[in-house]
């Protein structure tokens, strides 16, 4: 199968992938909902080694560095109560966690989660955190611009691989929210 964007040597669609995928991923896409089929979710496989944006996009095609998102998790503050949630947003921008987030999250204080809470609470690599197999009770805001694209590139659930995305799909992510601006 030839990928929708960038230049893979393999790709396939994600359901014919789940080994390769950590369980929360696997498990999402196994018991997929959404008016996008699960199969035009499609697993290519990178590696590590060429992570680094710059670097990949020299490997794995240019025109990706438009395509491509980052899902970091935060956590919103207020009281003693502490709210995790993720954003993805172009990699090309940078997530507005004391505006937007913090304002959505109804929080005092926003900041990007600690990697071993990101880790732990995911079930995910650091580096390879995916939208998609998130914790059911947690919000995932979403940045208008990432569901306006045909197909992004997100992390798989690990470091080694990626998935492409139907940018339509992060709009129907469960307690997902699109929001304008989130990106900056």
């Amino acid at each position: 199968m030839r990928a929708p964007i960038g230049e893979f040597e393999h790709a396939a669609p994600a359901p014919d992938c789940l080994d390769e995928l950590t369980r929360p991923v696997a498990d999402a896409i196994r018991h997929w909902r959404g008016s996008v089929p699960a199969e035009q979710i499609v697993y290519v496989e990178t590696d590590p080694r060429w992570a680094d944006t710059a670097v990949f996009v020299e490997h794995y095609g240019r025109e990706l560095l438009e395509q491509s998102a980052n899902c970091v998790v935060v956590a919103g503050r207020r009281g003693g109560a502490t709210k995790l949630a993720a954003c993805v947003v172009l990699s090309t921008t940078r997530v507005d966690v004391n505006g937007v987030v913090r304002r959505q999250l109804d929080a005092r204080k926003a900041s990007f989660a600690p990697m071993e809470v990101a880790t732990g609470e995911t079930a995910m690599e650091y580096g390879g955190i995916t939208p998609i197999g998130l914790p059911e009770d947690w919000p995932i805001l979403v940045d208008s611009a990432v569901v306006d694209l045909p197909y992004v590139l997100v992390g798989s659930g690990r470091r080694r691989g990626k998935l492409l995305v139907p940018g339509k799909v992060f709009a129907e992510l469960p307690r997902a929210v699109v929001l304008d601006g989130l990106g900056v």
